[in-house]
């Protein structure tokens, strides 16, 4: 294995030396490339002489663009081709002049007034402030799971075949009646479910996950109820008005009127609306 592990060790020195290289000639050709005074297209050949713009060309690359528009207004006169304009077009104050993609230099309104706009791609991706990643997490938590099924208790036994309705209708059947015997059976058993990918992946396998719950692929039936019930709530809500309960009941007694269950205030409704109209 000796001459392998040479000729191993000899092909990554000739990529490391090869990758040096590679810079080396692409750092030699920007310090030879020389930036445009005005932006305007180029050719092919003498593209790797110079230097990419910083900013888009400012003017059209399609000279030819709104010839109709132009010959008209030549013939006619601005004031009646727009007018014109106003009655055929469907918009014709469209900004983006009904291309599905903005323009770089469009400028688009995005306050009232009009004063403040916004440009397609400005300020662009690399340019923006980093991504803010809230604070506040566990050691072992991934601030960038945000799956809310592993956690939804509320819909947990919505709409299911083994909730606790299927199981009291199969109570009140015949147990005698082997078709009710092997539904008690599947009932009881759980719902089946996919083995899943065992943590195997298109891209290799993985391990960031031992629940397997972080990917719908390797999730199963099995991990999803061991998390639902590590969330089910354990506490015995209250109602807002319960820190004013005397305060209700003594408030109701000394006009006389019946003590209602609960506070009302919210979602009341109007006076005019109570009148009966009949």
């Amino acid at each position: 294995f000796v001459p392998h592990i040479h000729s191993t060790q000899k092909n990554r020195s000739t990529m490391t030396g090869g990758a040096i290289q590679k810079a080396g000639s692409a750092a030699v050709q920007k310090a030879t490339q020389t930036a445009l005074k005005e932006a305007r297209a180029v050719t092919a050949k003498e593209a790797p002489s110079i230097a990419p713009a910083k900013e888009s060309m400012k003017e059209s690359a399609m000279p030819w663009r709104g010839w109709l528009t132009k010959a008209l207004v030549q013939q006619f006169g601005e004031e009646r081709v727009e007018s014109w304009r106003r009655k055929l077009v469907y918009k014709p104050d469209d900004v983006h002049d009904f291309n599905q993609i903005p323009k770089p230099s469009t400028k688009v309104p995005i306050s009232k007034d009009g004063t403040k706009t916004a440009m397609f791609r400005y300020p662009s991706p690399g340019s923006q402030d980093p991504v803010r990643i809230p604070k506040g997490f566990e050691p072992d938590e991934d601030p960038y799971d945000t799956s809310y099924y592993k956690r939804d208790t509320a819909r947990r036994y919505r709409n299911s075949d083994f909730s606790q309705q299927e199981k009291t209708k199969l109570e009140l059947m015949n147990s005698n009646n082997p078709d009710v015997q092997k539904l008690r059976e599947q009932l009881q058993a759980g719902p089946e479910s996919s083995p899943g990918n065992q943590g195997r992946f298109a891209t290799g396998p993985s391990d960031f996950d031992p629940t397997g719950l972080r990917a719908t692929m390797s999730a199963t039936n099995q991990a999803l109820e061991a998390s639902l019930d590590a969330h089910m709530p354990d506490h015995l809500p209250e109602p807002e008005w319960f820190d004013r309960s005397e305060e209700i009941i003594e408030w109701h007694s000394s006009r006389g009127l019946p003590v209602p269950f609960g506070g009302t205030g919210f979602g009341t409704v109007p006076t005019h609306r109570r009148i009966a109209r009949w």
